[in-house]
């Protein structure tokens, strides 16, 4: 699959007349470049004197950050197997887990302004507005695979989390974004 291909594979094959990759799978790439973003602000963190006090959340941040990372990569296949196996259900939880994932990215964005290398700030609003971005796409293809699962129940049950991660999503984006921006422009 495309995980251990060249992102100019990835690429083509997202711009060409192919069913799969898409929109899900995208979705994954861009979720996976947020957290690769954070998780590059740690390790220009860790090891340096003004941030040793931190040093142990900035380690467990690391952690979590690189696990999105390996699951988001993972899921950028998955979604492209499950649409290419037209498996209904995969289709819909592939993108809830990207969206739910891009949530868990999203809440290691704060600390970062706080206890990240200064260097790298801006690095820490991109990755907000990846996570975002991922989670938004992710959202878009919930909704259409809802449509086709025809579960009112269970459609109902994932559009009200879904809509109430989404508030925490855009707030956590923009207290990130401004408080990058105070800092850049000191």
């Amino acid at each position: 699959m495309y995980c251990d291909k060249s992102l100019k594979n990835y690429l083509d094959d997202l711009a060409a007349k192919l069913p799969a990759p898409g929109g899900g799978s995208a979705a994954a790439l861009v979720a996976a470049l947020g957290a690769s973003l954070i998780s590059m602000v740690v390790n220009f963190t860790l090891g340096k004197s003004r941030y040793a006090k931190y040093e142990k959340e900035l380690k467990e941040i690391f952690s979590k950050s690189e696990s999105l990372r390996v699951k988001f990569l993972e899921l950028v296949d998955l979604d492209v197997m499950a649409y290419k196996s037209k498996n209904l259900r995969d289709s819909l939880n592939i993108p809830l887990m990207v969206a739910r994932l891009s949530f868990e990215g999203m809440k290691l964005c704060p600390a970062l302004v706080k206890k990240g290398n200064l260097n790298l700030i801006s690095d820490v609003a991109v990755a907000a507005q990846l996570l975002e971005s991922g989670f938004a796409a992710a959202c878009v293809n919930v909704e259409i695979n809802l449509k086709s699962l025809g579960e009112k129940k269970i459609a109902a049950a994932m559009r009200r989390e879904l809509k109430s991660k989404d508030k925490m999503v855009k707030k956590i984006r923009l207290q990130t974004e401004e408080k990058v921006g105070k800092i850049i422009r000191g």
